[in-house]
């Protein structure tokens, strides 16, 4: 019997969750089988093709000291997406996507949280180098009906495409695919790219039933992640854009789905690579594709051509990801479309030089962190562990010291892929390495996220410059739930 055939067996069998109960992560749900295709409804009318939206953005005021404020509510809101029909989300201040936290480098921010949800929570300033206290850490989480401020000043030298999340132990998947992340952008004033038309394109995906309802997660989804039947660009399905022939823009992209790969493309327009997790890249970079794994982020630039033919349709290409029960995603999906519209442009060229990144300097440590799966007994068919281990929330895995740069190899221990997540820095990637062959990182790029395939390894740099409590984790949000994270302790230099 191989893996898939063992596996669908033991999601059949996995019917009553007893497991889910102590976890409280599938409370809403009917019984939990294999395929995800017989929960949703894929023909449903939800409204497309409308004009794409702009990320709301988070009101902010400023004190008498300079510090901005602003408030964040995670409750139940209600919107109907069908006719006669009321689907409830959870959303930050009733938006989907929650509101665009929009800053300048150097600021220091004062955010007041309060939690409505039925379920403890927590906001993860997902890529933001902030104090660990602020972190919104699984083990800091605010109870129902709690509230508490996370306070915090962004580095001078820091930017970044990031965005913020819940992550609360047990529900950090339910109240993400319920609706709950937005963006955060920080911005540096000497952007070289800042004259540029900019757009924000939040992709994230979403699950209905025939009754616009938001089901709970299957045994697939618990084993390879969940994906919804509707891929949607700031909540919307399939929306348009419209630009000017010619034009130069620059977009901002996130994938905040809890396990969907991305691998995008946009034909017959010319793209570049300028950005990753935080912020731009040395040079820009010519796509042919942009691979963003669940939770990393991408800054590009689009030229279109002065005398287009058609629309421009942003699309995901198919990619296997080593799903252990449910389907691969075969065929491509449109995402959004760019629309020339009006007289043509001319825009001047990229800069050649975005700006300069010194390379992290030779480390004085070396940590190992193994991704993998184990077969196990009882209601849950398999294990996902770190280092051998599941989540533990009291115990510390590795240990590291403030201000001291390490060589961290991941491995990928695991027939599936597995987008690699830690918190409090970022990182440079070293090398990859596959199939025996070691190849070298192309360019230098600051990163949060790194998406590893079946049996490869990455070697990265990171420096943790503030010490406190920090997790790393698989961003397939499921298994992040199910135990594949870790906690590291960065000791206070000195």
């Amino acid at each position: 019997m191989d893996r898939r055939q063992f596996l669908l067996g033991a999601s059949a069998s996995w019917a009553t969750l007893a497991y889910a109960e102590e976890m409280a992560i599938a409370h809403h749900g009917r019984p939990m089988v294999g395929d995800v295709a017989q929960f949703v409804a894929p023909d449903l009318p939800l409204p497309a093709g409308q004009p794409l939206q702009s990320l709301p953005r988070l009101p902010l005021t400023t004190a008498p000291d300079g510090t901005l404020q602003g408030q964040l509510i995670a409750a139940p809101h209600t919107r109907q997406l069908l006719a006669g029909k009321d689907t409830l989300f959870w959303a930050y201040n009733g938006q989907l996507p929650g509101p665009l936290i929009d800053v300048a480098a150097g600021s220091t921010l004062d955010l007041h949280f309060e939690n409505r949800l039925p379920q403890p929570s927590t906001i993860h300033w997902h890529g933001l180098p902030v104090p660990a206290d602020q972190d919104g850490l699984p083990q800091d989480a605010v109870a129902p009906g709690g509230q508490r401020r996370y306070r915090f000043t962004l580095p001078a030298d820091f930017s970044g495409t990031c965005w913020y999340h819940p992550h609360p132990h047990h529900h950090t998947a339910e109240q993400v695919f319920r609706g709950l992340a937005g963006a955060f952008i920080i911005r540096q004033p000497n952007d070289p790219l800042a004259h540029l038309p900019e757009h924000h394109l939040l992709i994230s995906d979403l699950r209905l039933d025939a009754d616009a309802r938001i089901p709970a997660n299957t045994a697939a989804d618990w084993l390879d992640g969940r994906e919804g039947q509707f891929v949607l660009v700031n909540g919307q399905l399939r929306p348009q854009l419209h630009v000017a022939p010619g034009s130069l823009l620059r977009l901002r992209i996130w994938n905040a789905t809890s396990a969907r790969q991305l691998r995008l493309a946009l034909p017959g327009a010319s793209w570049y690579q300028v950005g990753t997790d935080g912020g731009l890249i040395e040079r820009p970079q010519s796509l042919q594709q942009l691979h963003l794994a669940p939770a990393e982020r991408a800054e590009v630039v689009v030229r279109l051509p002065a005398t287009p033919s058609s629309p421009y349709t942003l699309q995901a290409l198919p990619y296997a990801r080593g799903k252990m029960v449910g389907r691969e995603q075969t065929q491509s999906l449109p995402l959004m479309q760019l629309v020339p519209h009006g007289q043509a442009v001319v825009t001047p060229a990229l800069p050649e030089l975005l700006r300069q990144i010194s390379p992290l300097p030779a480390p004085v440590r070396e940590q190992r962190v193994l991704m993998a799966e184990k077969a196990a007994d009882g209601p849950v068919p398999v294990q996902f562990l770190i280092n051998g281990r599941s989540h533990d929330p009291e115990r510390i895995d590795l240990y590291s010291v403030q201000g001291e740069t390490e060589q961290w190899e991941i491995i990928n221990g695991s027939d599936m892929d597995h987008p690699f997540h830690i918190h409090g820095a970022q990182f440079q990637l070293v090398s990859r390495i596959r199939d025996g062959e070691e190849t070298p990182e192309p360019w230098l790029a600051w990163r949060d996220t790194v998406n590893l395939t079946h049996a490869e390894r990455v070697k990265l740099r990171i420096r943790q410059d503030l010490p406190g409590l920090r997790m790393f984790h698989c961003h397939i949000l499921e298994h992040e739930t199910l135990g594949m994270m870790g906690n590291l302790m960065v000791k206070a230099a000195g």
